[in-house]
């Protein structure tokens, strides 16, 4: 089997699907475990911490691990930092059969930060019959120290180990989502995967091959797809430098619509603004007066992009450009939409009223993770935003684990609007 710590909503048992493979996750969140199961993914509902181990005794060919974040995160205290010598010293005693867990836990700023220690127990457990054939770990970056110290363990062990920091958009995810990533292998060399993407197109030349421009918010959500596509609000943001079509008219009235979750775009449909929330759109015809009598008129073009929190140094994308890393938890962490006149007004014309920032749906987070559209998102709101910014992108963990597998990853395996 390949055992799945900590498996969340299934980023890595989504890519295991696509890849023609299943894992056996262990999850404790109660609405994780329910979009798992209606995802058709195998589940075993515990705490990974206290799950024995000898079940999976000689039966496990590969381990996959994403431990919780937030004691590490950006978007949360950071405490692990503070808890990082004694998780070191937990994995030290793990990997030498002691397991002093509850002991260092006393010392613990926060006890989440030990859930980084837990895989070692189990691949101590696994290494006394030679298993498993492979690893992948994934984590915040801060937690690279932490796969450092694995990796010299599993060096020890016989696996050759490859650790190191990875860009989720240099391999199709329409996100900069920066991890620390663990691979390693008892019967191959372990390295990276190459980049299929990179921040500015690179064509195919006498030293490899080459790679795509990085997937934009616009591509994924599949917003401007259309025969007759909308004109760009950000130049350059095509293939090849030319225009990326937003389908702006889909935002019209950026409403109630969109919190009923019944939004969906509307490519070809012309912009409008939309004011506030009940507002009708402008009678277009006024304008064509207004032009007539040589009077300026507001120019209703908006140009929309994401941001990631609340917070003044907060992040925010342009449509044409992957999101930021998307993660909740708490109110100040809600990704909103945020607009402003995508061209300069006629002089002397009235501003038009920028519309409201709009949260960002499940569906449209989901998407820009590289779930599929219709993936089956368990719990309310906010049970379902936390599982998605937990979530390993499933695109970069086929990235990861299609070599492990022995399969090749088609650019056609993930669709990402559908």
């Amino acid at each position: 089997m390949i055992l799945d710590l900590f498996a969340g909503p299934g980023g890595w048992s989504r890519a295991l699907d696509v890849l023609g493979a299943q894992d056996l996750g262990l999850e404790w969140d109660e609405w994780a475990c329910k979009t798992r199961s209606a995802a058709g993914q195998l589940t075993i509902r515990t705490d990974v911490a206290t799950y024995p181990t000898w079940p999976f005794i000689g039966r496990t060919r590969g381990l996959i691990a994403s431990p919780p974040c937030q004691a590490w995160s950006m978007a949360g205290k950071r405490l692990g930092l503070i808890d990082q010598p004694l998780v070191h010293q937990a994995v030290s005693d793990l990997a030498a059969g002691r397991d002093t867990r509850e002991a260092l836990l006393g010392a613990c700023r926060d006890v989440r930060s030990f859930l980084a220690a837990e895989p070692m127990r189990y691949l101590h457990a696994l290494n006394s019959v030679g298993e498993p054939e492979w690893v992948a770990m994934e984590e915040v970056p801060d937690v690279l120290p932490l796969w450092k110290q694995y990796a010299v363990i599993l060096r020890r062990w016989g696996f050759s180990v490859w650790t190191g920091i990875l860009n989720a958009a240099d391999y199709g995810v329409p996100q900069t989502r920066r991890r620390a990533i663990l691979l390693a292998s008892r019967v191959r060399t372990a390295q990276p995967p190459p980049p299929s993407h990179a921040k500015i197109e690179e064509p195919e030349g006498l030293f490899g091959p080459g790679r795509a421009r990085w997937v934009s918010m616009a591509q994924a959500l599949g917003w401007g797809a259309t025969d007759r596509p909308v004109p760009t609000v950000c130049a350059g943001g095509g293939p090849g430098g030319g225009a990326e079509p937003f389908p702006s008219g889909s935002r019209k009235a950026l409403s109630t619509a969109r919190d009923r979750g019944t939004w969906t775009p509307r490519p070809n449909a012309p912009l409008q603004p939309s004011g506030r929330e009940g507002t009708k759109p402008a009678d277009r015809s006024s304008d064509h007066d207004e032009q007539a009598a040589g009077r300026p008129v507001p120019v209703p073009d908006w140009s929309w992009s994401l941001r990631s929190n609340n917070q003044a140094h907060a992040t925010v994308r342009r449509l044409c450009e992957p999101a930021g890393t998307l993660f909740f938890g708490h109110r100040s962490n809600e990704c909103t939409w945020v607009a402003e006149p995508a061209a300069a007004q006629p002089e002397g014309s009235e501003s038009p009223a920028v519309p409201e920032p709009i949260r960002i749906t499940a569906r449209e987070a989901g998407l820009l993770q590289t779930f599929p559209a219709n993936y089956p998102w368990a719990g309310n709101k906010g049970q379902q935003f936390s599982q998605i910014g937990n979530a390993v992108p499933p695109l970069l963990a086929g990235h990861l684990l299609a070599p492990h597998l022995g399969v090749s990853l088609s650019p056609d395996d993930f669709t990402l609007a559908a």
